[in-house]
């Protein structure tokens, strides 16, 4: 796993995945005690940055091997970027699911041609179904984040962030990333350190299931005691990958860990402020950078809000924090 790959990658997503800004509000550098720079891959084809990641993997793939079908696993994200760069592809599709995953992210990925298969996450292995599915039907499984050339993907983020940031004279700044297995963490950690070293990488996760957090503390990878109960679906994942934990253990900052209120409270100023619709997973690093103001330093602070598909109930949930 390299800059080159990631270059790679970033040449093969041009006219595919869209190039997201980077935004700021005063309001929302008032409330954070500092200027806030926001990347809102929630903008990206298919509400998240995983349609990077998706179509990186697919369109490395010999013609052959691609023609038979890809499989994934996914609560909600990653199924979707799949499904739409399967379909984009003409290939066919099967997506692994949570059975308690968002109807919306369920119906998404249904609508955009996949075959979705749900699974009960607290009983049973969804890696096991994959593996079984994938051998039976003669499918390549692409990993949602312990993937070469998914991190590839998703590292094209930290390109444009380090060229952004550079036009706005960014020199040195904590980047904030909501993090579960730590593929997008690990590409943009990637990307900053061969074109913004000044930047640093901070994982953003829900209390609770902060695994990348106590890994990074620990030295090794450390997993949670529990896979579901938090409203951060999208980023609720067991462990770091095998080859994203040594990226992250090598470049990045200490972990941030957010509650379920300041994600929340993330999601309402985000829409507030930008009128950007954040999901609670996807708002974890913005709620790091607006509640835990004292464990980060410097004049500016980079949020990458990842994804934004929140069901309409949460999304309510969240803007009555407003009031």
């Amino acid at each position: 796993m390299n800059i080159d790959m990631i270059r790679a990658a970033a040449l093969r997503l041009q006219g595919h995945a869209r190039r997201t800004p980077l935004l700021n509000s005063p309001f929302i550098d008032q409330i954070a005690g500092r200027r806030v720079w926001i990347k809102p891959e929630c903008l990206q084809h298919t509400g998240s940055f995983k349609f990077r990641g998706a179509w990186s993997a697919l369109s490395a793939l010999d013609a052959e091997t691609r023609a038979k079908g890809v499989i994934a696993f996914s609560s909600g994200n990653h199924a979707q970027g799949v499904a739409l760069a399967a379909a984009q592809h003409g290939v066919p599709s099967v997506i692994i699911m949570p059975s308690d995953a968002p109807a919306l992210k369920l119906a998404n990925t249904r609508a955009l041609g996949a075959e979705v298969v749900t699974y009960d996450r607290a009983t049973e292995d969804r890696d096991a179904i994959g593996d079984r599915l994938a051998a039976e039907r003669g499918l390549t499984l692409i990993k949602p984040f312990d993937e070469p050339q998914v991190i590839a993907g998703q590292g094209s983020v930290g390109l444009e962030i380090a060229e952004d940031a550079n036009a706005q004279g960014i020199k040195s700044a904590d980047v904030l990333v909501c993090c579960g297995g730590g593929g997008l963490t690990s590409g943009i950690a990637l990307a900053l350190e061969a074109d913004a070293p000044g930047l640093r990488v901070r994982p953003a996760e829900p209390e609770g299931f902060d695994d990348v957090k106590q890994s990074l503390q620990s030295g090794q990878i450390e997993r949670n005691a529990q896979t579901s109960g938090n409203i951060c679906d999208a980023i609720m994942t067991p462990a770091p990958g095998h080859i994203t934990f040594p990226i992250l253990h090598r470049l990045c900052g200490p972990g941030l860990a957010v509650s379920e209120d300041e994600a929340l409270h993330a999601v309402a100023q985000a829409f507030l402020r930008l009128k950007l619709v954040a999901e609670p997973g996807g708002a974890a690093a913005l709620a790091a950078a607006l509640s835990r103001r004292d464990e980060i330093a410097g004049d500016d602070v980079i949020v990458v809000i990842s994804g934004g598909n929140v069901d309409a109930p949460m999304f309510a949930r969240a803007l009555d924090t407003l009031e």
